[in-house]
């Protein structure tokens, strides 16, 4: 279990394209930035459309004037560019770039400095690091450890079995624990232990190798989009969704009741797609290669002892703010102020679970997240993407006539396979979401026709190794190539597009997020 630590494991380097990325992206986000902010003219930011400027953000257009509003316009789209760039390209670290975005904001007058700061306050922000919080709880107390061998135990007693055994594990983790990399992190000893008794290792690759760490990549994203609370790119787009139609957040009931089956469903596709037709397995494959193998699980299972009472607390927090969060609607209280009160109870002295120098927050996420809803905010207070949306369906002759199903196509299918060049979840939420509520409201559609079905494709983020942080993780396993996980994961795009389309037709329909059907 030792030798597959995440510390143990080695930095990828980047080379060919990735490498002259990382080399350009610096200078070209400066060239962009100065291009667009000193020396561009746009004509859906100039004079020519100050009318929809003043009808779209009338209150921000009298407090600075017509000539000082477009110029905040160009300040946030070349903020907007230049940060798209450094996000993608990695040409710094992301948090740095959050940091710059914030700077930028304040200095060009986007927004202002009580403004953008007050995002690290962001009722998202706080639900994220006390998900940290209780995520650390289940850690610490090897609770998380302990369900997930004896699941794998109890339930893994063929090839298949295994991997079922995780499509419940990542589930069950995906509603408390709201950072994928997390849950990467605590599975990975299991599964690559398991991999290597069926004979896959770092020198030997083979089909169950191959289908055991892809199918867990696959099951850490996609079942994270069952639960409004699986990541924080899911809060942000619930709390954009939310605040566009004037709500105080979006409820845990009404996201699960629509995402949830179809979480299950894909991943009981893609767990067919893998292992039956991508990499079928052979039958010596799918039979232990190491003699006693699954007895290391066990003695690893039986190291931990019996549960403890700081398991059993643990266990009790979890059921209990799983059980607030899932009655959200009948009581009222956010999924921020729930897991506000597990914290409170896990970290209470002699009481609690667990201490506040035991708790893994990485704060470099905050920061990027925090950069991430600065820059949302400036989106809201220029109406930028209500701009660049008018400007585009002006170009295209996209007018009122255009039927709902190629808005609904031509959305969903931009949402999903973004996620080939995007490196981040809340970026494509942040670029997105908005951009689906502005169509939405210029169409005359109920906002949730279209931002909803998109919230609900985030998580897929594992077609290449630089997709997510999970992803990254795992390719250093050296248990597939990229060739590898792009054919399954583009396989798995297109199979989720078809999906969102019938999703569309049926229960979205049915639940009345949509007016109507997408086609019907």
């Amino acid at each position: 279990m030792n030798n597959y630590r995440v510390e143990k494991f080695k930095k990828i380097e980047k080379i060919g394209f990735e490498r002259w990325m990382e080399i350009a992206g610096a200078p070209l986000a400066i060239v962009v930035f100065i291009f667009i902010y000193f020396i561009a003219d746009f004509s859906f930011l100039s004079h020519l459309n100050f009318e929809a400027l003043k009808a779209s953000s009338a209150k921000r257009f009298k407090e600075l004037g017509a000539l000082q509003f477009v110029k905040i316009n160009y300040a946030m789209l070349a903020i907007f560019a230049a940060s798209i760039i450094l996000w993608i390209t990695e040409a710094i670290p992301n948090y740095l770039t959050s940091l710059i975005v914030i700077l930028l904001m304040v200095v060009t007058g986007v927004t202002s400095e009580t403004v953008t700061y007050a995002q690290l306050g962001h009722p998202v922000m706080w639900l994220n690091i006390l998900s940290f919080v209780l995520a650390s709880m289940l850690v610490t107390t090897q609770l998380a450890k302990r369900f997930a061998l004896w699941f794998v135990i109890k339930f893994g007693k063929s090839a298949q079995g295994i991997f079922f055994s995780f499509i419940i594990i990542n589930v069950v983790l995906s509603v408390f624990v709201s950072a994928t990399t997390a849950k990467a992190t605590i599975l990975l000893p299991i599964f690559m232990v398991i991999a290597a008794i069926y004979g896959a290792n770092s020198n030997h690759r083979n089909n169950f190798g191959r289908n055991i760490v892809l199918q867990n990549l696959f099951q850490n994203n996609v079942g994270a989009s069952g639960f409004i609370t699986g990541s924080g790119a899911n809060l942000l787009a619930g709390s954009m969704i939310a605040g566009a139609l004037g709500q105080r957040f979006f409820g845990f009931q009404e996201w699960f009741i629509a995402a949830f089956p179809l979480c299950v469903i894909l991943l009981l596709i893609g767990w067919i797609v893998g292992t039956k037709f991508i990499f079928p397995m052979t039958a010596e494959e799918q039979q232990p290669q190491i003699e006693g193998g699954m007895d290391r699980l066990r003695k690893e299972y039986a190291g931990l002892g019996k549960m403890t009472v700081n398991e059993y607390k643990s266990l009790a927090i979890f059921v209990s703010v799983l059980i607030l969060w899932v009655t959200d609607k009948q009581h009222g209280i956010s999924q921020t102020a729930v897991a506000l009160m597990g914290a409170i109870v896990a970290l209470l002295p002699k009481y609690g679970v667990v201490k506040w120098n035991d708790v893994d927050i990485p704060w470099h996420l905050m920061l990027f997240s925090a950069g991430a809803y600065a820059l949302g905010a400036g989106l809201d207070a220029t109406n930028l993407p209500g701009s660049l949306i008018d400007s585009l369906f002006t170009y295209f002759n996209i007018t009122a006539s255009t039927p709902f199903w190629v808005l609904y196509l031509g959305l969903t299918f931009a949402m999903l396979f973004s996620s080939i060049i995007f490196q981040s979840k809340t970026m494509r939420a942040l670029i997105f979401i908005p951009i689906s509520i502005g169509v939405a409201q210029k169409f005359g559609y109920p906002i949730m026709s279209l931002a909803f079905p998109l919230a609900l494709l985030i998580e897929h983020v594992y077609v290449l190794p630089f997709n997510s942080k999970p992803a990254a993780l795992l390719y250093s396993t050296n248990q597939y190539s990229i060739v590898d996980s792009a054919k399954f994961g583009m396989t798995m795009l297109v199979i989720t597009w078809i999906m969102i389309v019938i999703w569309g037709e049926t229960v979205l329909r049915f639940l009345n997020y949509l007016p109507h059907g997408v086609f019907f």
